[in-house]
């Protein structure tokens, strides 16, 4: 892979499994220092076997443990980054999780788990990087001085019955992202989300694990086909590179077509 992201450092939440272990070792092939996000403990071994998957072909990578949900781990795990690598180029807002149910028997607990994580932690994330891409300024490694990817969901657009905190939060994200972008433009930080359709990873593999499973999936994708993690993963390190430095504030629906409504193919 060409090196886009030379010399940059990314911080990439939710990276010890999916989509953010796929955009850790895209990140790390083109060039970038990657710090691999895991929200406790019990995730460590899995971060530690995608650090030493990029160690191993030669990149550079580091562990760190943060819930982004928790203000005070997020601000230190932002320092921490800083005082070892000497400053944050990139942030792939990815960490996120479902919690799903019926509205009417969702919980008030269920409802705020699914949104401290998914926004509130895009939010707490977000803010550090911004913090460290002004006090750091032009380092002339990027035509920006910051980049952030938000990954959100084709569902910040889609409704989703049965998964209301989950669509409230990738609306969410949306505007958030929006609305930071059009309040940091004019300082040279680019701010856009990626919006993934059906993609094989855990938080998912209920709706892909069985034959059946996968022909009612594929039934909402035009393209015929389940994403991968590096789907999305190429996708991000593009929207990071220079290449596509004159775009920010925008949705990029990597997705096989999903927002197509497929169910309107023959006039619904």
């Amino acid at each position: 892979m060409d090196k886009k992201l030379d010399k940059q450092v990314a911080v990439i939440t939710g990276a010890s499994s999916g989509i953010g272990a796929g955009c850790a070792k895209a990140f790390a092939e083109a060039g970038a220092t990657v710090i691999v996000n895991y929200p406790r403990a019990s995730s460590k071994p899995k971060a530690d076997i995608i650090v030493n998957d990029i160690v191993s072909n030669g990149g550079k990578a580091a562990g760190y443990q943060c819930d982004v949900s928790k203000e005070d781990e997020v601000v230190k795990m932002f320092a921490e980054v800083v005082k070892q690598f000497g400053t944050v180029d990139i942030l792939i807002n990815n960490a996120g999780l479902q919690k799903d149910g019926k509205f009417t028997e969702m919980s008030l607990d269920d409802w705020n788990f699914v949104i401290s994580v998914n926004l509130t932690g895009q939010f707490l994330c977000a803010r550090e990087a911004i913090k460290e891409f002004l006090r750091r300024g032009d380092n002339g490694k990027s035509k920006s001085i910051g980049k952030i990817i938000c990954m959100s969901s084709v569902h910040e657009v889609i409704p989703w019955a049965g998964h209301a905190n989950y669509a409230a939060s990738k609306g969410g994200i949306m505007l958030l992202m929006k609305s930071i972008a059009q309040e940091f433009a004019p300082n040279k930080i680019r701010i856009n989300s990626i919006a993934p359709g059906a993609v094989k990873t855990p938080i998912n593999e209920d709706a892909w694990d069985t034959k059946q499973d996968r022909e009612k999936l594929l039934e909402l994708i035009p393209y015929n086909r389940i994403g991968v993690p590096e789907d999305i993963a190429k996708a991000a390190v593009w929207l990071a590179s220079d290449d596509a430095e004159y775009i920010t504030g925008t949705t990029l629906f990597v997705d096989g077509g999903m927002t197509l409504y497929p169910g309107f193919v023959d006039n619904g």
